[in-house]
């Protein structure tokens, strides 16, 4: 079996997603947020929509159309308040 990509949840991302880390197939980045708000439901969707997301520690874009090869980490990120 071919490993995918490991997904980290932060914040609001975690909570909607009720979990810190998930799995998905090799994909671009777009279509791993949608595989991931299929499999965790709209709330989960909408936090991605305003996201940002890490690939391997460094900005991405989600409509880079690169697929992010096995092995990748994808860190999602929503915007953090506090001081």
């Amino acid at each position: 079996m071919t490993e995918g990509l490991a997904i980290r949840y932060f914040g609001a991302a975690k909570q909607a997603a009720g979990a810190a880390v998930d799995t998905a197939a090799a994909a671009p980045l777009a279509a791993v947020a949608a595989e991931l708000a299929a499999r965790r439901g709209q709330a989960l969707a909408a936090v991605l929509g305003y996201a940002t997301f890490l690939v391997d520690g460094h900005r991405a874009e989600r409509d880079n159309p690169a697929v992010l090869p096995p092995g990748t980490t994808v860190d999602i990120l929503p915007p953090f308040a506090g001081g």
